[in-house]
Parts: C-alpha cells; sequence; structure tokens
C-alpha cells in the first residue's frame, strides 16, 4: 500500500511473523547424568580419600611449637648461620629486618637462613697453576659465568672478580705458604663447601649441571 506524505511516497510493510524451528535434541549438556533403567550403572566414586576414610587407632596432633628465647634471639640478630654481621654496605641487618609487630609471634627455626656465599667461597682451595695467565668461566654450562683472565705474576691470592675462586702461580708457593694466614686455603680441606676442580660441564653438553 502506497501512501503519500507531505508529498513523497510511503511503502509501508506489513510485519509477518517468523517462524523458528530449532533442532530437538535429547542430549544433555551436563556429564553426571543417571539415565533411567540403564542395566550397568556408574560405579559411584569416593568423595574422600582411601587415607581420609582410614579411621585412626588414638587422637594424633602435631607438637606445639616452642623454641628457647635464647636461640630466637641468636637467629634474629645473625645476618646468617655462618655469618654474624653483614657483608655488604646495600644489607639491611637482620635484627632490624626481623623486627616489628610481623615477627613478634614468628618460629626463627622455620625462617629461611641461607649460608652466607662470602664465607663458602673462602673455604675453596688454592687452584695452582704453571702459566702466567689463567681463564675462568664459574665451571662452564647455564650455572658459569663469561670467561675471563686473571694474571697470577705478582706473589698473592689472585681470584676471579665474577664467582671469587683463587688462582696462584706455583713459583710463589714456597712464599704464601711462610705467610701466617692467608684468605684461602692453599691445600684441599675436606670440607663441605669445598668444590672438586675437576667438576664442571662438558663441552658436548651445554645444558649439563654441576
Amino acid at each position: 500500500m502506497i501512501i503519500s506524505v507531505r508529498g513523497f511516497p510511503t511503502l509501508l510493510f506489513r510485519r509477518v511473523p517468523v517462524s523458528v524451528h530449532r533442532a530437538y535434541s535429547t542430549a544433555t549438556s551436563y556429564s553426571d547424568r543417571v539415565p533411567t533403567n540403564d542395566p550397568n550403572p556408574p560405579k559411584p566414586a569416593q568423595n574422600v580419600s582411601e587415607t581420609n576414610a582410614t579411621p585412626m587407632e588414638e587422637w594424633k596432633r602435631d607438637a606445639d611449637m616452642v623454641e628457647s628465647t635464647e636461640d630466637a634471639e641468636k637467629q634474629r640478630t645473625m645476618q646468617a648461620p655462618n655469618r654474624a654481621k653483614v657483608w655488604s654496605r646495600s644489607q639491611a641487618p637482620r635484627e632490624l629486618a626481623m623486627s616489628g609487630p610481623r615477627f613478634e609471634q614468628t618460629i626463627m627455626e622455620y625462617q629461611p637462613q641461607p649460608l652466607a656465599a662470602i664465607d663458602l667461597i673462602h673455604k675453596q682451595p688454592v687452584r695452582w697453576t704453571s702459566s702466567h695467565i689463567v681463564s675462568c668461566d664459574g665451571g662452564g654450562g647455564p650455572l658459569g659465568h663469561p670467561k675471563i683472565f686473571i694474571n697470577v705474576d705478582k706473589p698473592q691470592i689472585n681470584w676471579c672478580t665474577y664467582c671469587g675462586l683463587p688462582f696462584a702461580h706455583k713459583h710463589h708457593r714456597k712464599f704464601l705458604e711462610s705467610l701466617p694466614r692467608t684468605e684461602y686455603p692453599l691445600t684441599p680441606t675436606n670440607d663441605p663447601a669445598e668444590v672438586n676442580e675437576q667438576q664442571r660441564v662438558q663441552p658436548n653438553d651445554p645444558f649439563g649441571q654441576r
């Protein structure tokens, strides 16, 4: 039907209902349905673990978390189990860091206490060499460091500036042994922290671990 409104023809359409046909399915969206008259029904799963289902013969409880005041204060003030004070200007003393309401009821025995690497590296024996220049890569592999070259001409213990391993020339061994004390042991001491000199990653195994 065409009707003229203000001189412009306008075409009016009657709205016709459109029927939408949807596919019918008997499948359900959930997976835990139990069909009726199933000759082989699924076995019900146990809702608790076997450990929780086992009855306990007697009452058991954790031991009381108690530590002595002297041990707690010692562990709170020592910077590391093998070092009492800080070894870097950027470090904060442990006795200041482990203070305040956060640590009032804290068992210090269960707090992280890594050993100070600065003391562990000084347990490594001197690597004696007959050449004037030695190289160090930290043992190679992903745990190593860039290779550097160290001059050992001076009568002293020369350490790697990356990992701290000590090197010295064999020509200066008698002089170093005559000193009252040295920063590194001149011979192996079989200390648990000592790293074997032959313990390094092979070149054909770049992802190997020491």
